[in-house]
């Protein structure tokens, strides 16, 4: 498939001079209260978020949708939650990249923070990939990409971008 990549270029420099505003109107949110991801085994993913990736389990509720199902909470920092649900009895399929699905969750982390990381998903052997020396691509058990990204919040590879 062969893409034009100068109008490809020209559409995003004319987004970003339409919506990219110089004197920007502030966010009518307070904040991401949490990003819901679907589980197939609560303590699988507990273990892997709370343990491995040092996201503290911060409650586990049924969730209200579902009788018997879980939906549970991580502390991703900055006040922010990552949350999960577990659906038992209902035969979900494998994660799949849909339009207006999930591409990836990137979690800023500090760089002491990144190194660490970075060794105990090597030593616990999930494979991952690092890009541009500051992001790990990794992905969780049900299949979710996740980013554990070096930069501070609000920059991504030098640039600004809030």
């Amino acid at each position: 498939m062969s893409m034009d990549h100068a109008a490809i270029e020209a559409r995003r420099a004319e987004l970003r001079r339409r919506y990219v505003l110089p004197h920007r109107p502030p966010s009518s949110a307070r904040g991401l209260h949490h990003a819901a991801l679907l589980s197939s085994d609560a303590e699988r993913t507990i273990r892997f978020y709370h343990e491995l990736l040092e996201f503290p389990l911060t409650e586990i509720i049924e969730n209200r949708d579902y009788q018997g199902s879980n939906h549970f909470f991580f502390d991703i920092g900055n006040g922010n939650l990552l949350a999960f649900f577990d659906f038992p009895g209902l035969d979900l399929g494998p994660y799949q990249e849909v339009l207006g699905g999930l591409h990836h969750v990137a979690i800023s982390v500090d760089a002491a923070t990144w190194e660490r990381l970075r060794g105990k998903l090597e030593a616990a052997g999930v494979p991952h990939q690092i890009e541009s020396g500051a992001s790990i691509y990794f992905m969780d058990p049900d299949g979710a990409r996740l980013e554990l990204l070096a930069d501070p919040l609000g920059e991504m590879y030098g640039s600004t971008v809030l």
